[in-house]
């Protein structure tokens, strides 16, 4: 067998008809740019993260920035966030001149450890940048608590939690500005690279709307210095297709997890966890293992794509060696780095594939 990591073909195969239909509309329609398709993608995202407000914007990395300055966070600011994440978290904290202040994880779901956000917060900090890794959403009543005893902005990045929840609700609908990734891989992906943010704030919404348009209210009405961010017209129709798919792919996803834990009970692995008031979406589904590098040589030997979301930290990447922190600073993190590995994870997997894939562990760990 080869199973891959995702199989976006096989996806495309499910919706080629509709997908065919719409991209076919728009050429033929000739407009590209900010058009009926970004518009009604819009509306439809804001109502599926119970918000009030969606901008789609060009990415996930620039959906923060744009949050960011749209929230007036900028030089002389401190913005906490969690060691283990994604470069993009923190890259949007250093675009916008404020500097990121790095904590450490909860070893058992390897999101930000609530016990350590406290600790981190000075009189410069202005916000919190909560991360829902792998779809597993950060508990958020105690980092809501937090920020408004010290008047802290909250912004998620749930680039990979499109569709789960914390306590019933959408992950989106939580602090005061979210943010998605539609990249290609993700539930919700784009055929290239995509993103939006939402928000119940209209103010924050209206700016974030003319930053992501070379800072325009109206066409060559310039009122902020702006970026080319925008969300294209293909792109929110491609993803219109698929957000009608996703509460499906995500349930589908759901029932692989659980039989995947079913599978790889008793053995060595350190299995993932969903504390009792989330519901994940599944993105990845990681475990842990101390002889990380050795399984992943051996199922790719057959046939198996597995990945390691993620294996530097941020504090030892050369990008942010600047922020002075040094190994050992963040030890859980460092930890997990070494130990993680995801397995291939996507609807369109079958039974027998989640069968030969445990299988094969089970094989190399007996």
């Amino acid at each position: 067998m080869k199973i891959p990591l995702i199989d976006l073909k096989r996806e495309y195969q499910e919706i080629k008809p509709a997908i065919n239909l719409v991209v076919g509309r728009v050429l033929k329609g000739g407009r590209f740019i900010l058009g009926s398709e970004v518009k009604a993608f819009e509306l439809q995202l804001a109502r599926f993260c119970d918000c009030k407000y969606c901008v789609g914007v060009n990415s996930g990395t620039d959906g923060l920035i744009l949050s960011l300055k749209a929230l007036g966070i900028g030089p002389g600011d401190e913005v906490i966030t969690v060691a283990n994440t994604f470069s993009a978290t923190v890259a949007s904290i250093v675009h916008v001149g404020a500097r990121p202040v790095l904590v450490d994880i909860n070893p058992e779901t390897y999101l930000i450890d609530l016990q350590k956000i406290e600790p981190a917060i000075t009189k410069k900090t202005r916000a919190i940048i909560v991360v829902h890794l792998y779809g597993q959403p950060v508990e958020m009543g105690p980092v809501l608590k937090l920020a408004r005893q010290y008047s802290l902005k909250v912004i998620i990045d749930a680039a990979q939690a499109i569709g789960s929840t914390y306590q019933g609700q959408p992950a989106g609908s939580f602090g005061d500005v979210s943010v998605f990734s539609f990249y290609p891989a993700k539930n919700l992906g784009a055929y290239g690279d995509a993103g939006a943010v939402v928000t119940n704030n209209r103010a924050v919404a209206r700016v974030v709307r003319m930053l992501r348009h070379q800072g325009q209210s109206r066409k060559y009405h310039h009122e902020l210095v702006g970026f080319n961010s925008r969300l294209d017209e293909l792109q929110a129709a491609i993803l219109r297709v698929k957000l009608k798919k996703l509460k499906t792919w995500n349930k589908q996803r759901r029932q692989w997890a659980k039989y995947y834990l079913q599978q790889l009970t008793g053995l060595s692995l350190v299995l993932p966890v969903q504390p009792a008031e989330t519901q994940t979406n599944w993105y990845l589904f990681v475990v842990r293992v101390k002889k990380r590098d050795q399984l992943k040589r051996y199922l790719a030997k057959q046939g198996i794509e597995c990945g390691i979301h993620y294996p530097v930290p941020i504090h030892l990447l050369p990008a942010f060696k600047n922020l002075g922190y040094e190994p050992g600073d963040f030890p859980q993190t460092e930890q997990i780095t070494e130990q993680i590995l995801s397995l291939p994870m996507f609807p369109q997997l079958t039974k027998k594939e989640i069968d030969y894939i445990c299988q094969a562990i089970k094989r190399f760990d007996p």
